[in-house]
């Protein structure tokens, strides 16, 4: 069963595929408890993908919606868990780590990205990425903080109660069928842009386009939750860093020239020097702990993801039109 608002701009579309996936679908909104009570059902399994997604959204429309849904939300849907002996697994985000330890972090500049260097006097922090050793001291923004104060309900649920449950920090989670908005699903954004040709802008450390984040196609990550489900029970940590790693990660500017090449089309881009609050100069997930772990690791690259989000858009045009032509 799936449980959605549909408040997503999009998410509507995904509806059809459900049903015909033979998955059933139930309308309602993880904020109030009473839509998830569904007294005819009990569950074995809770997936707790519900979010807003938007490190920005607290800043853009204030923070209601982002504490209500992503801590208010994840409280509603573990109790239901632990009433129903359920599991669950919570994605939660890399934004739990502070924006400025990230930002302090010793970095390079090339050509087309900013590099992190080799030698970091922070721990868990290496050219390979970001991993759970990572400081968690720190502002980091009204998103990540409800992400990780859901994590440590979480911890406290599995201490008191015995709730089976696994963490996965996620970086950018991409691939067809994303609705990718400014501030939310970068990649997919800059796809549907330039297949439809419309303008892009540079956002931020100089409006270069050289900032960098890995992408995790989502085939990827389902593979990965499947996997920890078979072993839940036996999984030495709880809480994993997950993402595309150093080989699937792009700078904006990279992305572009990628785009270019698979779609064989230029777009205006325009760039605007001032850096929000809210960004990070460069995020790259280390999946050391989670590959010795469960043996997952990203197989895809930043090319395969891009190429099947184009194949996607192509092959709904109707669709992604309405998002962005």
């Amino acid at each position: 069963m799936a449980l959605d608002n549909l408040r997503r701009r999009g998410s509507e579309w995904n509806l059809s595929r459900l049903r015909d996936a033979g998955v059933a679908f139930v309308h309602g909104d993880v904020r109030i408890a009473a839509d998830l009570a569904l007294s005819d059902r009990t569950f074995d399994l809770v997936i707790d993908a519900a979010a807003e997604p938007s490190v920005q959204a607290a800043f853009s429309h204030g923070p209601g919606y982002v504490v209500e849904t992503n801590l208010i939300g994840t409280v509603n849907l573990i109790e239901r868990a632990r009433r129903d002996g359920a599991a669950i697994v919570f994605l939660s985000t890399s934004r739990v780590y502070p924006m400025r330890a990230l930002n302090a972090l010793a970095y390079e500049e090339t050509q087309s990205r900013f590099v992190l260097c080799k030698e970091q006097s922070a721990r868990g922090a290496s050219a390979e990425g970001i991993t759970e050793a990572f400081s968690l001291d720190g502002v980091r923004s009204l998103y990540g903080a409800t992400k990780l104060a859901a994590e440590l309900l979480l911890e406290e649920y599995a201490a008191m109660f015995g709730l089976r449950c696994v963490v996965n920090r996620c970086g950018i989670i991409t691939g067809p069928w994303q609705m990718g908005k400014v501030d939310q699903g970068v990649f997919a954004l800059w796809m549907g842009r330039h297949y439809f040709g419309r303008p892009l802008t540079y956002v931020g450390y100089g409006g270069t386009g050289k900032q960098v984040r890995d992408l995790l196609h989502v085939d990827e990550l389902c593979d990965l939750v499947i996997g920890q489900l078979g072993a839940l029970d036996t999984l030495p940590h709880r809480t994993y860093n997950v993402g595309g790693g150093i080989g699937s990660s792009l700078s904006l500017l990279e992305a572009t020239r990628l785009c270019e090449e698979i779609t064989g089309n230029r777009v205006t881009i325009g760039s605007a020097p001032e850096t929000h609050p809210s960004d990070v100069r460069i995020y790259v997930t280390d999946n050391t702990r989670v590959t010795a772990d469960t043996g997952w690791r990203p197989r895809k690259s930043a090319r395969e993801t891009l190429v099947d989000i184009f194949a996607w858009i192509r092959a709904n045009e109707a669709v992604a039109a309405s998002l962005w032509s």
